[in-house]
């Protein structure tokens, strides 16, 4: 990746994370409901080591012959004027299932021949890239409050690189399946196996991508959708007659990688932030097994473990510090907005824009008249069957083969990685990763103050 463009996605990425802190509560309750599902042991969930799916007769690739041209936008409802192409559609995954994923690309501002291609997902599990990193985080515009115009993100992803971004699984967003029975047997493993077979059709669609640079990004629980694609890609690369995808490095912002630290650091940190009582984090340091070789959960734990949600049910936990919104209704002129500053009703502003028939029309989404609503996170996924307690091995490999691995964090309210001890320490010391390897902490920080700590492999980023 170029200087100019990695500095650009630098600033960008700190700027957009920022922004998603307080409009991610959607997130943060799919996020808790799993976390809880795992610590009491009892749900059937699969939290072995991740193995990248084997396809016996190879993942299914279709002519896509004429898609491309059908799912370019000409322009969306209420859109500013710019210069770059749209595009936005569905691949099909599963023909026998009848599993497609849709896509909103956002080809680069410039240079768009010679800028690498990044793909973003959004966690949850089952919440929406289109609805939180497209329109919210780092897509080129973000919906204006009266929930029918746009206005464009300064600090867009599309300048330094052209950006893909799915809804995956299959039930997220406009994503969907003819098999309804697909929507209660999600888990980490088909999601990686659809998105790899995502990523091969949608090359087949763009073939002018399929040497380029190629990066994963995401956050929150796509600290599992990333690494776990990423491997899927490393393992297939292997087979001389498969198609090769030119992965350099994959990037994950507040991550959850690993459930022994996330799990215990986040109940540090809801009682280091008084959000629980020291009596509830006491029972919870003294009776819960955060361990991944833990089999139950004693009642102690499980009482005190649902106290704590309860206390911080209500709260914006990805900012605890943020408005909440108290006013849904949109607005019949759009509100001033910057940059920088925050509104908590944007969930709001999306749900509304995104449901409107010309707009969906316009993106080419719905297209099978789906029988609910677009919702930023799902509500039909259910019974997730898998989730690794780590995510650690696969980050050693990624470096093994020289893929460039960039972990960021928001510090200031979130808990989704935050620990007692820095990432630096407990990924060098605690899962033993090279201390050569890792580079020292850095603080990265705007006028306003605002702080940004990076952790970056000595080969991801060179000035």
């Amino acid at each position: 990746m170029e200087m100019k463009a990695t500095l650009t996605l630098l600033l960008s990425l700190f700027l957009a994370s920022f922004t998603v802190q307080c409009h991610a509560n959607k997130q943060t309750e799919a996020l808790t409901r799993l976390h809880k599902t795992k610590l009491y042991k009892n749900w059937g969930i699969n939290t072995g080591h991740f193995e990248a799916t084997r396809h016996e007769n190879g993942p299914e690739v279709a002519s896509q012959e004429g898609m491309r041209e059908k799912d370019r936008i000409e322009g969306l409802p209420g859109q500013p004027n710019v210069s770059f192409t749209q595009y936005g559609g569905y691949v099909t995954v599963n023909e026998s299932a009848g599993r497609a994923f849709y896509y909103y690309f956002a080809e680069a501002q410039h240079s768009k021949q010679s800028l690498p291609l990044l793909l973003w997902l959004n966690g949850g599990p089952g919440c929406s890239s289109l609805a939180y990193g497209a329109m919210q985080e780092l897509g080129p515009f973000r919906v204006n409050s009266d929930g029918k115009t746009l206005y464009k993100n300064k600090f867009a992803w599309n300048h330094a690189a052209n950006v893909l971004f799915v809804e995956s699984p299959a039930g997220v967003g406009f994503s969907y399946s003819n098999t309804t029975s697909d929507y209660v047997h999600n888990g980490d493993k088909q999601t990686a196996a659809d998105n790899y077979v995502f990523l091969l059709n949608w090359f087949e669609r763009f073939p002018e991508y399929k040497s380029r640079e190629f990066y994963i990004s995401g956050e929150s629980y796509a600290g599992h959708y990333v690494p776990q694609l990423a491997h899927t890609i490393l393992s297939h690369n292997k087979d001389a007659d498969k198609s090769i995808i030119n992965l350099k490095g994959i990037i994950i912002g507040n991550a959850v990688i690993n459930d022994e630290t996330d799990e215990r650091g986040m109940y540090d940190y809801f009682g280091s932030h008084a959000l629980i009582s020291d009596e509830t984090l006491s029972q919870i340091q003294q009776h819960c097994d955060f361990s991944p070789n833990a089999t139950t959960q004693s009642d102690k734990c499980n009482q005190a473990s649902n106290k704590a949600y309860i206390d911080v049910s209500k709260l914006d936990i990805y900012n605890i510090y943020a408005p909440l919104c108290f006013n849904s209704s949109l607005t019949i002129k759009p509100k001033k907005v910057t940059s920088m500053l925050i509104d908590p009703c944007s969930d709001y502003y999306v749900y509304a824009y995104l449901n409107r028939p010309d707009v969906q029309m316009a993106l080419h989404a719905n297209v099978t008249k789906l029988d609910h609503d677009w919702e930023p996170c799902s509500d039909i996924i259910q019974n997730w069957q898998d989730s690794p307690s780590t995510v650690i091995p696969l980050l050693k490999e990624f470096m093994a083969n020289g893929l460039r691995v960039w972990i960021f964090r928001i510090e200031l309210w979130d808990w989704i990685i935050l620990v007692p001890t820095t990432i630096r320490n407990w990924l060098a010391l605690e899962h033993g990763l090279p201390k050569r390897l890792i580079a020292k902490l850095m603080v990265w920080t705007t006028s306003e103050a605002l702080h940004l700590n990076i952790l970056f492999q000595k080969q991801i980023v060179r000035y």
